[in-house]
C-alpha cells in the first residue's frame, strides 16, 4: 500500500514537498516514483528513483524537482521548486516491482499553482 501527502495550493514560483510511504516488504530492485494527471490527459510521468540511488526526471521538471527516498527505501519524497501553474495536477506515486513484474500505485494528492 501506498499513501501520499503533501498536496497544496501553492503561488507561482513556490515549493512544495509530496511524500509517498510503501507499507510492506520493499525489494532492492523497486523503483519508486511519481506521475501526474489533469482532467481528459493521460497520466503523466514526471520523475522515479531507484533504490541504488538513481534518479530520472521528466524534460519538464529537470532542474526544478528533487525526488530522493529514505535510508529505508520504503518512502519516496518530490521535492518541488519554482512552481509553475502547468504543474497543477493530482499527483500519484507509484512502486514498480522488477520481481514479479507488479505496479502499485498511491492514492492521489492533488498540487494546485496560481498564477
Amino acid at each position: 500500500q501506498l499513501q501520499a501527502s503533501g498536496g497544496g495550493l501553492v503561488q507561482a514560483g513556490g515549493s512544495l514537498r509530496l511524500s509517498c510511504a510503501a507499507s510492506g516488504v520493499i525489494f532492492g530492485t523497486d523503483v519508486m516514483g511519481w506521475y501526474r494527471q489533469t482532467p481528459g490527459k493521460e497520466r503523466e510521468w514526471v520523475a522515479s528513483a531507484g533504490s541504488s540511488g538513481s534518479t530520472n526526471y521528466a524534460d519538464s521538471v529537470k532542474g526544478r524537482f528533487t525526488i530522493s527516498r529514505d535510508s529505508a527505501k520504503s518512502t519516496v519524497f518530490l521535492q518541488m521548486n519554482s512552481l509553475k501553474p502547468e504543474d497543477t495536477a493530482v499527483y500519484h506515486c507509484n512502486l514498480q516491482r522488477v520481481v514479479g513484474g507488479y505496479t502499485f500505485w498511491g492514492q492521489g494528492t492533488l498540487v494546485t499553482v496560481s498564477s
